[in-house]
């Protein structure tokens, strides 16, 4: 099964963002078939995350869903502002969403690399 297109998933998850009244907008458009796709999360508290997209290594081969990894977590804004500059850097195609949300962002899928402690 084939993934859906970024530009379909981010139309997707911005509407379903409204119907929850949650507020998002996009920061950034990407490529339309395949562009990275970020979301940066404001959570009201002078702080903010960064989900990209999973490594591979956590992707099962057989699913089509997006997968999120985090990136940063409740940093201060400035330094998500800059990991997000240094990521366009390396992909000036990529998505950026931005999500106004006090908890984590829904109907995002996040997996994250079990602590090896």
């Amino acid at each position: 099964m084939a993934r859906l297109r970024s530009d379909f998933w981010v139309a997707a998850y911005l509407r379903q963002c409204a119907i929850d009244m949650v507020d998002a907008v996009l920061r950034y458009r990407g490529a339309a078939e395949a562009g990275t796709i970020f979301v940066k999360v404001d959570h009201r508290d002078g702080t903010a995350s960064l989900f990209g997209p999973a490594p591979q290594s956590l992707v099962e081969s057989s699913s089509s869903d997006r997968l999120f990894t985090t990136l940063l977590a409740r940093a201060s804004p400035a330094d998500v502002e800059d990991r997000i500059r240094r990521e366009r850097k390396f992909d000036p195609d990529l998505w950026l969403l931005e999500v106004d949300s006090g908890t984590m962002p829904p109907h995002l899928a996040i997996v994250d690399e079990p602590d090896s402690g």
